[in-house]
């Protein structure tokens, strides 16, 4: 469809609303009191009426397609996110700088692996190193077979800003913590005696004593199984099965400048754990990574992200270091260095198939959602002055009302005087 025939041209049966002035009744013809002076009041009172309700059949014509036009610009909105984040198009504070880096500098999951294994005392570093020094022993450990890994290598991030962003709001022990399929593999991963203290001869706590890597510190796991999946929809023909989540919405309806998505679907998961993961056959973005970040929105900015706290109801980030943990509870202060991070995406760099098809359609929806822009303040300027005309003729309406009713009133003798038929 033309977007510049959304909006049709004024219907042909609204006529024109006379111009004329309040209708006044001439004295003679009240002190007369014949029946054409109180016809002739009906019938102009009638022609006010009529004019009333064509202007509001006006009003009612212009303001539904202004509410289809807003709509139809919020849903082209929501494509161009949709779009932006499946090219993975993150426009961060950081972008000149990336630009200027080395690619030996760019963090991959060999070096986020590398990050793991310096905390020495963790369950992901004794996982990951007997993973690489004892490949063959781990085959055979029955309490790793239920391992999906670690929640920072589960998951890319396109943009190592992001990356850095994403792992401080999650923080050190979620981003090392072990993630199981089953609660039978959160069993296997620690045993207890009969008093209910830690029995280090079994589970992880021994594989660590026996590689030389004592378990000491806590660890936290995560069990799919356990995890209730996000029941809503996915973006339609997206290949990395993206959540289509809510927009948020200013009180005015717009989508707040500077939003750039959410969280969940800016991290790229590999095809092996797209699909059919848990035992319920989702996949790790529905279940493990919605419920570590739910509905955490990503802001260009922190005066972006300030500006639409009406609209944050899970978190916040910027990509300016802006962070919101929950509504009311703001993280500030000076953010230092993360030594886990997720990995650097290296699929950016091979474009998917259809990524100038998309390209392509983007720039097309942006076009169309310009026009339907312009579309909306017309029919603005139509729908107000359409409400003062009708104002305009509500006051004539209502000053005749008031002018016809002297005419209907009795006539007043003055006192001291009756006049008696002869």
């Amino acid at each position: 469809m033309n977007m510049r025939q959304l909006v049709v041209s004024d219907p042909s049966q609204l006529r024109q609303i006379g111009q004329n002035g309040p209708y006044m009744v001439s004295m003679e013809d009240a002190q007369n009191g014949g029946h054409s002076q109180a016809e002739a009041v009906v019938n102009y009172s009638k022609k006010l009426q009529d004019d009333l309700q064509v202007l509001g059949q006006k009003i009612k014509y212009h303001e539904d397609n202004l509410k289809y036009l807003k709509t139809l610009k919020n849903r082209l909105g929501d494509s161009i996110l949709d779009m932006q984040v499946s090219l993975g198009k993150y426009h961060t504070a950081s972008s000149s700088m990336m630009e200027n880096e080395e690619p030996a500098q760019l963090k991959t999951e060999a070096e986020t692996v590398e990050h793991i294994l310096r905390h020495e005392k963790s369950a992901a570093a004794i996982l990951y190193q007997l993973k690489i020094q004892h490949e063959t022993q781990a085959s055979d450990i029955q309490l790793t077979k239920d391992v999906l890994g670690v929640v920072a290598t589960l998951g890319k991030v396109d943009d190592d800003n992001l990356s850095r962003l994403l792992s401080h709001y999650l923080g050190l022990e979620t981003m090392l913590a072990v993630v199981c399929n089953t609660y039978e593999g959160v069993k296997a991963l620690e045993a207890y005696d009969r008093e209910g203290l830690i029995n280090k001869s079994c589970g992880l706590h021994a594989v660590g004593a026996s590689i030389g890597r004592p378990l000491d510190d806590p660890f936290l796991v995560i069990c799919l199984e356990h995890l209730r999946p996000y029941a809503g929809k996915y973006i339609a023909d997206d290949p990395q099965k993206r959540l289509d989540l809510l927009k948020p919405r200013l009180p005015n309806g717009e989508t707040p400048p500077g939003f750039l998505g959410f969280a969940v679907n800016m991290i790229r998961i590999d095809l092996t754990n797209l699909y059919s993961i848990s035992n319920t056959g989702h996949g790790l973005r529905e279940t493990l990574f919605y419920n570590l970040f739910s509905n955490l929105q990503v802001y260009r900015s922190r005066e972006d992200m300030l500006k639409a706290l009406p609209c944050i109801a899970n978190g916040a980030i910027s990509l300016d270091g802006g962070m919101i943990k929950s509504t009311g509870c703001f993280s500030l202060g000076h953010k230092g260095a993360v030594d886990v991070k997720f990995p650097k995406s290296s699929e950016r760099l091979n474009l998917p198939e259809n990524y100038f098809e998309t390209e392509k359609r983007m720039k097309e929806t942006r076009w169309k959602k310009d026009r339907t822009l312009e579309d909306i303040h017309r029919e603005q300027t139509l729908v107000d002055h359409a409400k003062f005309n009708f104002e305009t003729k509500k006051r004539e309406f209502v000053q005749f009302l008031a002018d016809s009713s002297s005419y209907a009133a009795p006539p007043c003798y003055p006192p001291g005087r009756v006049d008696t038929p002869r």
